[in-house]
């Protein structure tokens, strides 16, 4: 098969199948769960918001406007006779694309677009959060995995974030945790209105944040983590929209009971975007991913730093030896395949892809199922970091955790 002048290998091809379905390789709790998964696209929109690129510098403060966001929710699901888990997601090519590499490209989906939803169970709530930029499928490999396994997932599309209508990052400073929360009580709403393919399916009162890179920036801060007043973000955005996320102001929301900082960005320098008052105010349990030689959020003075600073946290860090940043996207589609600045925004230097996926798929099952569900039997996954691996297998990763 070729693809924008690229020969594709059968092996190639095959990883483009369903990146939710782990590999052979897999660790143990990689593996789809029992429930089929059904997905839905839910168009939201946040009223009177701050129109932070519209700043007026005379009157010293922005305008207000309504944020719209578009969501993408997987969810436990009844397949009907005859139906199959399948669909597909476009999403537009990060970057400039060279003219000989395609504009979008579809991503494979192990989900049936409307299903109607599993009953007689109420299903944790996951919201997920991509990266600067990103999209509300960058992030398939988890959103699939989680909602087979009895969650319901939902993946935001930032606005002036998205792939190919990013617009000046101050807006995704700004927005990127009142984006979060405000999908949580969305959808918590929807959970209450009967009609709702949400109702009676979703449990608000167990919630956890799962975010990537600006994701996790704003993960952070949705679980309590408050901003600091001299950091980059506080710099950055003028007037005062600002002030509600610093620490000391921040209030930690209840319903959230676990959160999930992928490669989060903002704590490097020169951001410096926590201190250690605002670190603290993380009172759930938190699992941190990092490629320890990661050039965009930092290793040792980013995530680690974070990781280390949330000293009321029950938290975890898993780290990749010999990985960069790009720990946790989709891998690259076949039709980025043939330009090495295209690859590059998806793939890692050192280590397979759908490896890094099953990894963290099989890591966040446990991490979840323990935090969120009770599941007292996943509590052994998360202190021997290799229990569940393939035998010889076990190479690459440091789990570490810290007591609050």
């Amino acid at each position: 098969m070729r693809i924008a002048g690229l020969a594709l290998t059968a092996v190639q091809l095959a990883a483009q199948t369903y990146y939710s379905v782990p590999p052979a390789d897999a660790p143990e709790l990689a593996a789809r769960g029992s429930f089929a998964v059904g997905v839905r696209t839910v168009e939201l929109v946040h009223h009177g918001q701050p129109d932070i690129l519209h700043f007026d510098k005379d009157a010293g403060r922005a305008p207000l406007y309504d944020r719209p966001l578009t969501i993408e929710v997987w969810y436990p699901a009844l397949l009907p006779p005859g139906a199959r888990e399948h669909t597909e997601y476009e999403s537009a090519m990060p970057g400039n694309p060279a003219p000989d590499v395609p504009r979008t490209f579809k991503i494979a989906g192990k989900a049936l677009r409307d299903a109607p939803p599993a009953t007689g169970a109420l299903f944790p709530l996951v919201i997920v959060s991509h990266g600067y930029p990103g999209s509300r499928t960058f992030l398939t490999w988890l959103t699939e995995n989680l909602a087979s396994k009895g969650y319901v997932v939902a993946a935001i599309d930032h606005t002036d974030s998205v792939f190919g209508q990013q617009r000046a990052f101050v807006s995704t400073l700004l927005n990127r945790a009142a984006d979060q929360l405000f999908t949580l009580d969305a959808l918590s709403a929807l959970a209450r209105e009967p009609g709702s393919f949400l109702h009676p399916v979703v449990d608000a009162a167990r919630v956890a944040v799962v975010g990537y890179s600006m994701g996790g920036y704003g993960a952070l801060a949705s679980a309590g983590a408050g901003y600091s007043p001299q950091g980059g973000s506080a710099r950055a955005i003028p007037g005062e929209s600002f002030k509600p996320w610093l620490a000391g102001a921040l209030q930690p929301r209840p319903e959230i009971k676990a959160v999930v900082a992928i490669a989060p960005w903002g704590a490097q320098p020169p951001q410096n975007n926590w201190d250690a008052e605002g670190l603290a105010g993380i009172r759930i349990p938190s699992f941190f991913i990092a490629g320890d030689h990661d050039d965009v959020s930092g290793y040792e003075q980013g995530t680690r730093k974070a990781f280390e600073g949330a000293a009321h946290s029950d938290r975890y860090l898993l780290t990749y030896e010999n990985a960069r940043h790009n720990v946790g996207g989709n891998p690259p589609p076949p039709e980025a395949l043939g330009k090495f600045t295209t690859q590059a925004f998806f793939d890692e230097p050192v280590w397979r892809k759908d490896r890094i996926a099953a990894i963290n798929q099989h890591f966040l099952t446990a991490f979840l199922d323990r935090y969120l569900k009770g599941d007292q039997t996943r509590a052994p996954y998360l202190t021997d970091a290799w229990k569940g691996f393939q035998p010889r297998w076990s190479l690459g990763i440091k789990l570490e955790h810290r007591a609050p």
